[in-house]
């Protein structure tokens, strides 16, 4: 069987920067952050009190009671970006198309926010009790099952959890889905809820966060800042959306995933190389041919230089006239969710010729000396672009997109 295309034929999000993709690609373009302080039960006993929370989010406005007693924040935001994907693409799922349409969702907390109530009733206040949905909220795989009922989606439907890869191996599950004849239709991408007092508190554990702003490859850097929220796509066979009529966003051109192999927190240079060396050599291009690099761009200084040597390494003398730049400064780091929004800086850059800005850069860092968009957004039209993401235990997943033709 020939191997078939694979595009994009529609968008959602709910996240720090917007109630939807084009708010959220608007903020990207203004270099808009969304970070700010943090609100919720016992922040004062944390010392990183900052992220990029959705505020003034009602969840009543969207969900009824019942389904609240069912939906955890994270399944919330997968819900409400899915929805308005779907809508873009103009689809509806019976017959046929139903059971060869699925759904494939990155996270890697899941339910955490459900976890962390429903302990603090158990070990804080004494409770006996919980109540008789709570695994049914925080299971990983909660959010990719209510897409698929709610829209009928009758094909394969799984959840994929890779820590901060989990919504770039989820797309490119998806991605392979479609181009091996699985299906026709997936709705894929990422969602993060974790903004909740043990979330961040565990994470300060770690001593990679940061106290006062997100400045990926500024030398001033000092750590990573959460966020929250989801962005979904619908990843369609070519052949299917032509025939529809469909308006096609981008094209997903190749996809590679790797293994550092070697520690649990800290990356390898060579596995992000062999990962992006991966992803162009399956879309059959030349590093030359990618414009931009959306790029992992945590804000740690072990995250930041790695990256830049490895894009130095797999792209060759490329690397000095390649864009790259980190939204991560203005939502933050969604950990699960975040390839997915990450995903819409890239169909920006390749529909309207905006690239996203990697906002707060105060001071050069010679080692991330790469053309990193600073603080403003850049007009200029790229053919190809691709997309980083390298998590803790060193699973590595890079995409590679382009312009449709």
């Amino acid at each position: 069987m020939t191997e078939r295309r694979v595009v994009i034929t529609g968008q959602g999000a709910f996240n720090a920067l917007g109630n939807s993709a084009r708010e959220t690609m608007d903020a990207m373009r203004e270099g808009r952050s969304g970070i700010g302080p943090l609100a919720f039960e016992d922040v004062e006993r944390l010392s990183i009190r900052i992220g990029g929370q959705v505020n003034g989010y009602e969840p009543q406005d969207h969900f009824s009671r019942q389904q609240l007693t069912l939906f955890d924040r994270f399944t919330q935001f997968a819900l409400l970006s899915a929805r308005e994907a779907i809508e873009e693409a103009g689809l509806g799922f019976e017959g046929e198309l139903a059971e060869r349409s699925g759904v494939v969702l990155g996270t890697s907390g899941g339910g955490l926010g459900t976890q962390d109530e429903n302990y603090r009733l158990v070990y804080q206040e004494g409770k006996n009790r919980v109540h008789p949905f709570v695994v049914p909220r925080l299971m990983n795989n909660a959010a990719a099952s209510h897409i698929s009922m709610e829209h009928n989606l009758q094909g394969p439907s799984f959840t994929v959890s890779t820590a901060c890869s989990s919504s770039n191996h989820a797309m490119g599950q998806a991605w392979s889905l479609i181009r091996s004849g699985q299906a026709d239709v997936v709705i894929t991408g990422g969602s993060e809820s974790m903004l909740c007092f043990g979330g961040i508190k565990a994470w300060e554990g770690l001593r990679v966060m940061s106290k006062d702003g997100c400045r990926p490859f500024s030398k001033t850097r000092n750590g990573m800042v959460q966020g929250e929220g989801a962005a979904m796509f619908v990843f369609e066979d070519l052949e299917h959306a032509k025939a529809r009529g469909a308006v096609i966003l981008a094209e997903v051109k190749g996809f590679a995933m790797t293994s550092d192999a070697s520690d649990i927190v800290m990356p390898n240079r060579q596995g992000a190389v062999r990962a992006m060396r991966g992803a162009l050599r399956c879309a059959g291009m030349a590093p030359e041919e990618i414009g931009y690099i959306n790029a992992h761009g945590t804000g740690t200084t072990a995250n930041d230089k790695t990256e830049c040597a490895a894009v130095r390494e797999a792209f060759g003398s490329h690397a000095d006239t390649l864009m790259i730049s980190s939204t991560k400064s203005m939502h933050g780091h969604l950990i699960g969710g975040t390839g997915a929004v990450e995903l819409l800086a890239c169909t920006m850059a390749l529909r309207d010729g905006v690239i996203a800005p990697t906002i707060n850069y105060e001071e050069p860092d010679p080692d991330c000396d790469l053309d990193i968009v600073p603080n403003v957004a850049r007009e200029q039209a790229v053919k190809a672009v691709m997309t980083n993401a390298f998590a803790f235990g060193g699973l590595n997943a890079v995409l590679v997109l382009s312009r449709f033709s």
